[in-house]
């Protein structure tokens, strides 16, 4: 089984990946982190965000491996990621190892922006994430404190409604609700309450075994 799971910055799609993977016992890959890594390579190599070609060679260098979530998870990388995932370039070098990684058995959760339409359009179970902008950088905030990092909440706002406007306006695989997905609200609902109402819509989509 495939449980695509798409939605913007902060709207929870990331926690939610990694408890419904652990809840129906499939591996987990967040995405976000491919693009983030690629956006730190650049950046450490002091190369523009839009040097096509080193980012490119970026992609294919990558090692899923050694990946250090909590720099990648960095409020600036993430800026620059949103940047970088905008060239078709990167999103076609690091598309088939997604792919890949979701074919491999048992199945698999994969969060992103993307997935549901691009990556896995024929997943079992599509689920499209959403909170109002003002509560997801409130929960980037806090993420981001409790990392001992700075975070100044009206600063992330924008941030997140600047990333908002350019993911769902870049011209390759743009941030939309594949038509079969289903919208999860998140911005009432606690971490519990929202993997709740997860697992109830995969059970309701999953196919019925006799």
């Amino acid at each position: 089984m495939i449980i695509a799971i798409d939605g913007p910055a902060a709207s929870g799609k990331g926690t939610l990946g990694r408890r419904l993977a652990t809840h129906f016992r499939l591996r987990h890959l967040d995405t976000g982190l491919i693009y983030r890594a690629v956006a730190k390579a650049l950046l450490d190599a002091g190369r523009p965000l839009d040097d096509k070609e080193s980012a490119v060679a970026a992609a294919h260098a990558l090692d899923p491996e050694k990946f250090d979530e909590k720099i990648l998870k960095g409020h600036a990388i993430g800026e620059a990621a949103s940047i970088v995932s905008a060239i078709p370039e990167v999103r076609a070098a690091l598309l088939r190892f997604q792919r890949d990684f979701a074919a491999a058995p048992p199945g698999a959760v994969l969060d992103g922006r993307d997935i549901g339409t691009i990556v896995c359009p024929d997943a079992e179970v599509k689920i499209f994430v959403v909170a109002e902008p003002a509560v997801r950088a409130r929960r980037r905030a806090l993420e981001l404190k409790a990392a001992g990092q700075d975070a100044d909440e009206a600063e992330i706002l924008a941030d997140i409604l600047r990333r908002d406007e350019r993911d769902r306006t870049r011209a390759a695989a743009p941030l939309r609700r594949a038509d079969d997905a289903h919208v999860l609200d998140t911005t009432r609902l606690d971490v519990d309450g929202a993997v709740a109402a997860a697992v109830a819509i995969v059970e309701d989509s999953r196919p019925r075994r006799p």
